[in-house]
């Protein structure tokens, strides 16, 4: 077990997935208060690292490309005080975030974890129901519609349209972009067979983003609504010709085959010096726990 505790949240690393508990401090960004505790499994991170500062360090998660609904939906765009996976060091913590570092990179070595993008969410996203009111008009989702409603700050036209309710099935793809300086952001809905080349101004399905407090939070809404959206990297559907995958039995069988082989192989680097006592016995413990 590791773990660091700072003013910015807490991160703890078990062995099979990492804890994000945000911080109290003031400084910590409003899409990482609401959004809350994040569970983040080891097979959805890319990689980890540690940045030293004068007055303060970072802490960075990597993930697997198209492991997190959010990272999608944002397109990386979160900034520093509502990213949930960066946190801020204090120098008297250094050792500690070296440390957790190091547990992290041994464990993603010793799990033999590739760093390639996957195939599905590995991420839950945020919980639902949802409603986030910002910009010009107000965005709800509840897991199976979006309802988009506008407010007295509504460009006429979008206005006159009415309020939008869009089913799941009905939406293509989702967006969330930040206001950057003089640009506006928006949360925008591209509807299936209904390409629009309007300005979120003007887009009855799209809410326009000025760069207030609450516009990150349109952002938990977005990878809500990814998060139900086929996966961009999924294989297509299997042709009918093609033969049946093998059953549960022979998918557990070959499962434990490659544990048992796991197992050999962490005794051999115990046994030739490679790995200490505890990290052979930490890394003997995760496995059995997957038999």
């Amino acid at each position: 077990m590791a773990e660091i505790i700072q003013k910015d949240g807490t991160w703890a690393f078990d062995g099979d997935a990492l804890r994000l508990t945000p911080g109290r401090d003031k400084s910590v960004g409003l899409l990482r208060r609401t959004l809350g505790e994040l569970v983040v499994p080891l097979d959805a991170l890319a990689g980890v690292s540690f940045e030293q500062g004068r007055k303060s360090g970072r802490l960075r998660l990597r993930l697997r490309d198209g492991a997190d609904p959010l990272l999608q939906a944002t397109g990386g765009r979160l900034t520093e005080p509502h990213d949930p996976y960066q946190l801020v060091v204090e120098p008297d913590r250094y050792g500690v975030a070296e440390y957790f570092t190091d547990e992290v990179r041994s464990a993603l070595l010793l799990d033999e974890v590739p760093s390639g993008p996957v195939e599905k969410y590995l991420l839950p996203g945020p919980p639902v129901p949802l409603s986030v009111a910002a910009g010009d008009g107000s965005a709800s989702f509840d897991g199976e519609r979006v309802r988009l409603e506008w407010n007295w700050k509504t460009e006429d036209a979008k206005a006159a349209a009415g309020p939008r309710t869009l089913a799941v099935e009905e939406i293509a793809a989702v967006e969330w972009l930040p206001a950057v300086g003089l640009e506006n952001g928006c949360l925008r809905f591209t509807v299936k067979n209904a390409p629009t080349e309007a300005p979120p101004k003007y887009d009855p399905h799209a809410v326009e983003l000025w760069g207030f407090k609450k516009d990150p939070l349109m952002a938990l809404v977005a990878a809500a609504v990814q998060a139900r959206l086929p996966h961009p990297s999924a294989p297509a559907d299997r042709p009918e010709t093609e033969p049946p995958a093998a059953g549960p039995s022979a998918a557990a069988a070959d499962d434990t085959d490659v544990l048992l082989r796991r197992l050999r192989e962490l005794g051999e680097l115990h046994r030739t010096g490679v790995l200490t006592d505890e990290e052979f016995t930490l890394a003997k413990q995760a496995v059995l726990k997957r038999m």
